[in-house]
């Protein structure tokens, strides 16, 4: 008889009760992309920056003949190489893939939407609570949403910093730097809609209380 704490995989092999199966693994990663990239577009509508690669995307699509999917992509390909080298094959596989699966939504959201105008609050609110879900669900499935994620993973995991901490602290350089593409009026929206991501992270992503992976 099977033990329910110690689950057989089809071969028979003890497996982890905590491990994810490919297929939750395959639905965390499409569900956490889909929200990212909701947050992104309601965000941009709204005209304002938000957190890690995904407020630089969207900063440099305000001043760049490029949209923020693209330039989202792009700037996510050199974090790659790091994340290979210290989180592991698994980790950039994935990430690779959240990346392209974020740049494809995103199009797709822009496409099959007519947004006209969104409030920057309303913007900055549920915009950043959605992309901060999103990069969440990305997290508890060992994959990254963007260069900052990787680099706090990789303290988190090697030196027990809180990852939602460390974001908010270089989320607040993206938003400094963002005076000069975006007006100051919308600053204060745009550190908003950075507290509103990085508070989901502080609350929900600690050590010990998810045991998935």
């Amino acid at each position: 008889m099977t033990d329910e704490t110690n689950p057989l995989d089809p071969e028979g092999v003890l497996r982890d009760p905590h491990e994810h199966t490919w297929l939750e693994d395959m639905y965390g990663v499409l569900s956490g992309c889909t929200l990212l990239a909701i947050g992104l577009v309601l965000m941009q509508a709204a005209g304002i920056v938000t957190a890690g690669v995904a407020g630089i995307a969207l900063l440099l699509s305000y001043v760049l003949p490029l949209g923020v999917g693209p330039l989202f992509f792009v700037i996510s390909l050199p974090f790659l190489v790091f994340g290979g080298q210290v989180l592991g094959r698994e980790y950039v596989v994935k990430t690779v893939i959240a990346s392209g699966l974020i740049f494809t939504i995103v199009a797709l959201a822009q496409q099959a939407t007519d947004i006209a105008w969104v409030h920057p609050a309303f913007g900055a609110l549920a915009g950043g609570t959605c992309a901060g879900i999103g990069i969440l669900a990305l997290v508890r499935h060992n994959c990254g949403a963007g260069g900052i994620t990787t680099l706090a993973l990789y303290l988190h995991r090697t030196r027990g910093w809180s990852v939602g901490r460390f974001q908010l602290m270089v989320d607040a350089v993206i938003v400094a730097n963002a005076l000069w593409a975006i007006p100051p009026s919308q600053i204060g929206w745009s550190a908003l809609s950075i507290l509103a991501i990085n508070m989901i992270l502080i609350a929900y992503h600690k050590p010990g209380r998810y045991l998935g992976h």
